[in-house]
């Protein structure tokens, strides 16, 4: 594991709050990754984050495309984004990091920020976008912003694209499992934790491929139907931050713990909400066959042992929940354009060979999923270093 290049603690002057910023690499002198904001967030966290930021670049790197992937990076702020303080918090951080975001790192929405949040919260800071590090690496600057521009005005059944494009990846990488498997859509139930952009979306493309959602679970419990769910309704029901409005309840749906959702009777497991919820001790309540790791690292290395050793495969944050990131740079670099149609069929099209080429990996090495998709990482960057250079 390489020492990252920038790794640093800030600490705001007003509430005495801490943000962090780790920039793992550069490649192009540009690096990529989002900026989440939750309580309890750590330096260690974020250092994960960026190298998994790494890794999700380089699995993405195509020599035909446009897009060309740039090195890995990730921010943090310690604070409920609930909280009164919190848009203040963020601004001042933001406005304090403003020199590495001009210069080279690119950010967005991660967990607890979503991207009108940071655009409003860049502009009071004094920043040109969050993004704006990549704009010299352009051929055509106007034309990639517009379309950009363009493609967040896109709205598809209510929700925007860029709200969508995560969790279509992630169903993409579970029917890659399933059809490998030869396992039927329709036989498949499917337990989620966190019902935000992309735990919502992710149970939308699911339960259009013919899958059932048998438990969602958000801040105030787990919502359970072994019948399944209506998640179309429950979309509609949710707030800004997930949470299902328990009117919007059916008669045969059962409100239960938390951590329900765990030991659902489900062949799916998607954790789409925070780090670290599966662990050593609480793996033994699981029953399903798969875990899709929709949010970032959200099973503890231990626990993943642990689930590998009793036959559950774990499919890795660096491949199933790297499609958002990827439609960003799609998009700006004009490998695809403003068009939803256009962009679900490239992330179809991406995710199902990327996940393919991984699964293929691992049972070819006799390895997990994640090693396999770091293997697949680290030969793809040097080549990336060869061609494009690249700071460590």
């Amino acid at each position: 594991m390489t020492t990252p290049l920038l790794s640093l603690t800030w600490t705001d002057d007003v509430t005495g709050r801490q943000g962090f910023l780790v920039v793992d690499r550069l490649v192009r002198g540009v690096s990529s990754g989002g900026l989440r904001m939750r309580p309890g967030c750590t330096l260690d966290e974020v250092a994960g984050l960026a190298r998994g930021m790494s890794m999700k670049e380089a699995l993405h790197y195509d020599p035909e495309a446009r897009y060309v992937p740039l090195g890995g990076a990730k921010g943090g702020i310690d604070c409920d984004p609930r909280d009164p303080e919190a848009y203040g918090l963020l601004v001042r951080y933001l406005r304090t990091m403003r020199p590495y975001i001009e210069s080279f790192w690119t950010t967005g929405e991660d967990l607890g920020l979503s991207q009108d949040v940071v655009d409003r919260a860049a502009a009071e800071a004094g920043l040109v976008s969050s993004i704006q590090a990549v704009y010299p690496l352009l051929d055509d600057e106007a034309g990639a912003r517009g379309r950009l521009a363009d493609a967040f005005a896109v709205e598809v059944d209510g929700s925007g694209l860029d709200e969508l494009v995560g969790g279509c990846g992630v169903a993409e990488s579970v029917l890659t499992a399933l059809d490998r498997a030869g396992v039927p859509y329709w036989r498949t139930r499917v337990a989620v934790q966190g019902f935000g952009t992309m735990g919502g979306a992710t149970a939308r493309f699911l339960t259009r491929a013919g899958l059932t959602v048998v438990a969602v679970a958000d801040i105030k419990g787990t919502i359970a139907n072994p019948a399944g769910l209506d998640v179309d309704a429950m979309l509609a029901a949710r707030d800004a931050y997930g949470t299902v409005d328990r009117a919007a309840l059916r008669p045969g749906d059962r409100e239960l713990p938390g951590g329900a959702w765990l030991a659902a009777e489900a062949e799916v497991l998607v954790p789409a909400a925070v780090s670290y919820a599966i662990d050593a001790t609480n793996q033994e309540r699981i029953t399903a066959r798969w875990i899709a790791e929709a949010a970032n690292m959200p099973v503890r290395p231990d626990a993943e042992d642990l689930l590998a050793a009793r036959g559950v495969t774990v499919l890795p944050d660096v491949v199933v929940n790297s499609a958002t990131n990827a439609w960003w740079w799609w998009t700006l670099f004009g490998d695809i354009g403003a068009d939803a149609d256009e962009a679900f069929a490239h992330v179809r099209r991406s995710m199902r060979a990327l996940t393919d080429l991984t699964l293929a990996r691992a049972e070819a090495d006799g390895t997990t999923p994640r090693a396999a998709a770091h293997a697949i990482a680290a030969d793809r960057l040097p080549v990336i270093a060869e061609r494009f250079g690249r700071h460590r």
